[in-house]
């Protein structure tokens, strides 16, 4: 069974940055799409951005695009989110996932199926 266990999440202040983790086990990283989301209280699902497997390619969503990236070290079996210039609208539960594929229609339909317990980010006044 696929575990993800992300971490990372926190309060901050706008303009700041924070970088979520993702570390699965079960399965090697590599070889799979994963991909990162969020939900904000009361809004659906957002897809962010996602990674292909080995030779890896990403893709961002055009509302985190320049300021999110995605990446990830295989030997620690682990994907990360480098989140910069955050914004009120940031905040939410940020959960990694594995994924139907990776592209941005990975992303605009939400296409993700196993996905961990979450991380919160608020991003204050």
């Amino acid at each position: 069974q696929v575990q993800l266990v992300e971490s990372g999440g926190a309060s901050v202040a706008p303009g700041a940055s924070l970088k979520l983790s993702c570390s699965a086990s079960r399965f090697a990283l590599d070889y799979y799409p994963l991909g990162w989301l969020r939900q904000a209280s009361g809004k659906e699902r957002e897809g962010l951005s996602c990674i292909t497997g080995s030779p890896a390619r990403t893709y961002v969503a055009d509302s985190v695009k320049g300021r999110f990236t995605i990446s990830r070290d295989n030997r620690k079996n682990t994907v990360y989110l480098q989140m910069n210039s955050l914004k009120p609208e940031d905040t939410a539960v940020y959960y990694c996932a594995t994924s139907v594929g990776c592209s941005m229609a990975t992303l605009a339909q939400s296409l993700f199926n196993y996905w961990g317990q979450g991380t919160q980010v608020t991003v204050g006044q």
